[in-house]
Protein backbone atom coordinates (compact mmCIF):
# COMPACT_ATOMS: atom_id res chain seq x y z
CA UNK A 1 0.00 0.00 0.00
CA UNK A 2 1.29 3.22 -0.99
CA UNK A 3 1.18 6.07 1.92
CA UNK A 4 0.64 9.44 1.09
CA UNK A 5 2.66 11.96 2.96
CA UNK A 6 2.75 15.84 2.58
CA UNK A 7 6.09 18.35 2.07
CA UNK A 8 6.25 21.78 3.47
CA UNK A 9 8.38 24.18 3.09
CA UNK A 10 9.48 27.38 4.28
CA UNK A 11 8.93 30.88 1.90
CA UNK A 12 8.62 34.20 1.20
CA UNK A 13 11.66 34.87 3.19
CA UNK A 14 13.81 36.78 0.79
CA UNK A 15 15.84 33.62 -1.40
CA UNK A 16 13.46 34.24 -4.60
CA UNK A 17 13.27 30.55 -5.48
CA UNK A 18 9.41 29.92 -5.02
CA UNK A 19 8.96 29.69 -8.58
CA UNK A 20 11.23 26.50 -8.76
CA UNK A 21 10.36 25.27 -5.19
CA UNK A 22 6.96 25.49 -4.78
CA UNK A 23 5.64 22.70 -7.46
CA UNK A 24 7.88 20.17 -5.75
CA UNK A 25 5.88 20.51 -2.57
CA UNK A 26 2.34 20.41 -1.42
CA UNK A 27 2.49 22.69 1.35
CA UNK A 28 4.34 26.22 2.38
CA UNK A 29 4.52 27.93 5.33
CA UNK A 30 4.85 32.12 3.98
CA UNK A 31 7.02 34.58 5.56
CA UNK A 32 4.36 37.11 7.23
CA UNK A 33 6.84 39.67 7.96
CA UNK A 34 8.21 38.88 11.57
CA UNK A 35 11.37 37.50 10.69
CA UNK A 36 11.01 37.85 6.62
CA UNK A 37 8.71 39.38 4.13
CA UNK A 38 6.69 42.36 3.45
CA UNK A 39 3.05 42.43 1.99
CA UNK A 40 4.36 42.55 -1.67
CA UNK A 41 6.28 39.40 -1.18
CA UNK A 42 3.34 37.48 1.18
CA UNK A 43 0.76 38.43 -2.02
CA UNK A 44 3.54 37.24 -4.80
CA UNK A 45 4.27 33.61 -2.72
CA UNK A 46 0.12 33.32 -2.12
CA UNK A 47 -0.10 33.42 -6.18
CA UNK A 48 2.74 31.17 -7.26
CA UNK A 49 1.56 28.48 -4.31
CA UNK A 50 -1.83 29.09 -5.80
CA UNK A 51 -0.73 28.30 -9.18
CA UNK A 52 0.61 24.63 -8.04
CA UNK A 53 -2.10 23.88 -5.85
CA UNK A 54 -0.10 23.97 -2.89
CA UNK A 55 -1.67 24.12 1.08
CA UNK A 56 -1.18 27.81 1.76
CA UNK A 57 -0.07 28.42 5.77
CA UNK A 58 1.17 31.30 7.54
CA UNK A 59 4.94 31.51 9.15
CA UNK A 60 4.59 34.08 11.93
CA UNK A 61 7.90 34.66 14.38
CA UNK A 62 9.30 36.51 16.44
CA UNK A 63 9.72 40.61 15.11
CA UNK A 64 13.48 40.26 14.72
CA UNK A 65 14.62 40.75 10.47
CA UNK A 66 18.29 41.75 12.14
CA UNK A 67 18.70 38.11 13.33
CA UNK A 68 16.06 36.12 11.07
CA UNK A 69 13.54 35.00 14.04
CA UNK A 70 16.34 32.67 15.16
CA UNK A 71 17.26 34.39 18.27
CA UNK A 72 15.26 34.19 21.29
CA UNK A 73 13.77 37.90 22.23
CA UNK A 74 13.57 38.09 25.82
CA UNK A 75 10.10 40.87 25.20
CA UNK A 76 6.72 40.93 27.46
CA UNK A 77 4.13 38.07 25.89
CA UNK A 78 1.75 41.43 25.76
CA UNK A 79 4.33 42.87 22.89
CA UNK A 80 4.92 39.23 21.53
CA UNK A 81 1.27 39.02 21.05
CA UNK A 82 0.70 41.69 19.45
CA UNK A 83 3.22 41.05 16.48
CA UNK A 84 1.71 37.66 16.31
CA UNK A 85 -1.85 39.53 15.45
CA UNK A 86 -0.52 41.62 13.11
CA UNK A 87 1.37 39.41 11.16
CA UNK A 88 -1.48 37.07 10.99
CA UNK A 89 -4.00 40.03 10.54
CA UNK A 90 -1.84 41.25 7.48
CA UNK A 91 -1.74 37.49 5.82
CA UNK A 92 -5.34 37.19 6.89
CA UNK A 93 -5.87 39.95 4.55
CA UNK A 94 -3.89 39.01 1.47
CA UNK A 95 -5.17 35.91 1.32
CA UNK A 96 -8.61 36.91 1.34
CA UNK A 97 -8.00 39.71 -1.40
CA UNK A 98 -6.28 37.12 -3.71
CA UNK A 99 -9.32 34.91 -2.82
CA UNK A 100 -7.41 31.97 -1.29
CA UNK A 101 -7.63 29.17 0.97
CA UNK A 102 -5.83 29.47 3.94
CA UNK A 103 -4.62 25.72 5.92
CA UNK A 104 -2.54 26.18 8.50
CA UNK A 105 -0.28 28.50 10.96
CA UNK A 106 3.69 27.46 11.83
CA UNK A 107 5.64 28.90 13.85
CA UNK A 108 9.21 30.23 12.66
CA UNK A 109 12.71 29.55 14.31
CA UNK A 110 13.22 30.46 18.12
CA UNK A 111 9.50 30.71 18.30
CA UNK A 112 8.85 27.74 17.28
CA UNK A 113 11.63 25.86 19.00
CA UNK A 114 10.35 28.31 22.28
CA UNK A 115 6.76 26.43 21.75
CA UNK A 116 8.54 22.82 21.65
CA UNK A 117 8.90 22.99 25.82
CA UNK A 118 7.67 26.09 26.99
CA UNK A 119 4.24 26.17 27.91
CA UNK A 120 4.19 29.71 28.75
CA UNK A 121 5.27 30.76 24.97
CA UNK A 122 3.27 27.87 23.05
CA UNK A 123 0.06 29.34 25.35
CA UNK A 124 0.73 33.15 24.86
CA UNK A 125 0.99 32.27 20.84
CA UNK A 126 -1.80 30.71 20.87
CA UNK A 127 -3.77 33.07 22.59
CA UNK A 128 -2.71 35.22 20.17
CA UNK A 129 -3.17 32.51 17.01
CA UNK A 130 -6.45 31.66 18.30
CA UNK A 131 -9.39 33.15 16.25
CA UNK A 132 -6.85 32.42 12.87
CA UNK A 133 -6.75 28.71 14.26
CA UNK A 134 -10.52 28.10 14.20
CA UNK A 135 -10.89 25.82 11.11
CA UNK A 136 -7.16 25.58 10.43
CA UNK A 137 -4.39 23.35 11.60
CA UNK A 138 -1.21 24.00 13.49
CA UNK A 139 1.71 22.68 12.05
CA UNK A 140 4.09 21.51 15.57
CA UNK A 141 6.34 19.18 16.19
CA UNK A 142 4.54 15.35 18.14
CA UNK A 143 4.65 15.90 22.15
CA UNK A 144 5.97 19.54 21.90
CA UNK A 145 4.38 21.83 24.84
CA UNK A 146 2.17 24.11 22.04
CA UNK A 147 0.54 20.56 20.46
CA UNK A 148 -0.16 19.48 23.88
CA UNK A 149 -2.16 22.58 24.38
CA UNK A 150 -3.50 23.18 21.18
CA UNK A 151 -4.98 19.66 21.61
CA UNK A 152 -6.53 20.44 24.91
CA UNK A 153 -7.63 23.72 23.94
CA UNK A 154 -9.46 21.87 20.59
CA UNK A 155 -7.16 23.17 18.07
CA UNK A 156 -6.33 20.78 15.23
CA UNK A 157 -3.02 19.89 14.96
CA UNK A 158 -1.02 18.35 12.62
CA UNK A 159 2.46 17.04 14.02
CA UNK A 160 5.71 17.94 12.06
CA UNK A 161 8.76 16.52 11.59
CA UNK A 162 12.04 17.67 9.97
CA UNK A 163 13.24 15.56 6.73
CA UNK A 164 16.75 17.57 6.80
CA UNK A 165 17.36 18.62 10.29
CA UNK A 166 19.23 16.48 13.16
CA UNK A 167 17.51 15.87 16.33
CA UNK A 168 18.88 15.76 19.71
CA UNK A 169 17.77 12.58 22.45
CA UNK A 170 14.71 14.98 23.25
CA UNK A 171 13.45 15.45 19.76
CA UNK A 172 14.76 18.74 19.61
CA UNK A 173 16.30 19.83 16.87
CA UNK A 174 20.16 20.34 16.36
CA UNK A 175 21.25 23.71 17.21
CA UNK A 176 21.67 25.58 13.97
CA UNK A 177 25.62 26.54 15.70
CA UNK A 178 26.52 22.91 14.85
CA UNK A 179 27.92 21.77 12.09
CA UNK A 180 25.46 18.85 12.17
CA UNK A 181 22.51 20.91 12.12
CA UNK A 182 21.57 20.46 8.26
CA UNK A 183 21.10 17.22 6.36
CA UNK A 184 22.35 18.17 3.19
CA UNK A 185 22.86 15.34 0.83
CA UNK A 186 19.39 13.46 -0.54
CA UNK A 187 20.64 10.33 0.11
CA UNK A 188 20.67 10.97 3.82
CA UNK A 189 17.37 13.02 3.82
CA UNK A 190 16.07 10.37 2.08
CA UNK A 191 17.18 7.54 4.86
CA UNK A 192 15.54 9.95 7.70
CA UNK A 193 12.48 10.99 6.03
CA UNK A 194 11.54 7.06 4.78
CA UNK A 195 12.36 6.21 8.47
CA UNK A 196 9.99 8.70 10.10
CA UNK A 197 7.39 7.60 7.39
CA UNK A 198 7.54 4.09 7.44
CA UNK A 199 8.14 3.03 11.51
CA UNK A 200 7.25 6.23 13.02
CA UNK A 201 11.06 6.55 14.19
CA UNK A 202 13.72 9.03 13.68
CA UNK A 203 17.40 8.51 14.16
CA UNK A 204 19.26 11.10 16.78
CA UNK A 205 22.50 12.63 16.14
CA UNK A 206 23.75 10.33 18.66
CA UNK A 207 22.41 6.92 16.91
CA UNK A 208 19.32 6.40 19.42
CA UNK A 209 16.51 5.22 17.83
CA UNK A 210 13.11 7.28 19.33
CA UNK A 211 9.35 7.07 18.50
CA UNK A 212 7.97 10.47 16.27
CA UNK A 213 4.75 11.05 14.39
CA UNK A 214 4.56 12.83 12.22
CA UNK A 215 1.95 14.28 8.97
CA UNK A 216 3.87 17.08 7.30
CA UNK A 217 7.11 16.80 6.82
CA UNK A 218 9.40 20.34 6.41
CA UNK A 219 12.55 20.86 3.97
CA UNK A 220 13.60 24.43 4.09
CA UNK A 221 14.20 26.12 1.21
CA UNK A 222 17.54 27.58 2.48
CA UNK A 223 18.83 24.38 3.30
CA UNK A 224 21.81 23.67 0.45
CA UNK A 225 20.68 22.02 -2.73
CA UNK A 226 17.30 21.64 -1.49
CA UNK A 227 15.90 21.80 -4.78
CA UNK A 228 17.69 18.81 -5.57
CA UNK A 229 16.91 17.24 -2.44
CA UNK A 230 13.29 17.31 -3.64
CA UNK A 231 13.42 16.18 -6.92
CA UNK A 232 15.23 12.96 -5.30
CA UNK A 233 12.75 12.75 -2.88
CA UNK A 234 9.94 12.78 -5.62
CA UNK A 235 11.92 9.96 -7.86
CA UNK A 236 13.44 8.07 -4.63
CA UNK A 237 9.87 7.72 -2.10
CA UNK A 238 7.92 6.14 -4.69
CA UNK A 239 10.45 2.99 -4.34
CA UNK A 240 9.70 2.78 -1.00
CA UNK A 241 5.76 3.10 -1.28
CA UNK A 242 5.62 6.69 -0.63
CA UNK A 243 4.32 9.51 -2.77
CA UNK A 244 4.14 12.98 -2.26
CA UNK A 245 0.76 13.71 -2.94
CA UNK A 246 -1.31 16.90 -3.12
Amino acid sequence: MTIKIDINADVGEGLGNEADLLPLVTSCNIACGGHAGDMDSIRETIRIAQRHAVKIGAHPGYPDKENFGRKVLDIPDTILQQSIREQLGNFHTIVNEEKGQWHHIKPHGALYNSMVHDPGIAMAFLEAAGEYLQDRYLYAPFQSEAAKIARNSGISVQFEAFGDRNYNPDLSLVSRRSDRAVITTPQAVLEHVVRMVQQEKVKTVNGEILDIKADTFCIHGDTPDALEILAYLHKELPKHNIQIAK
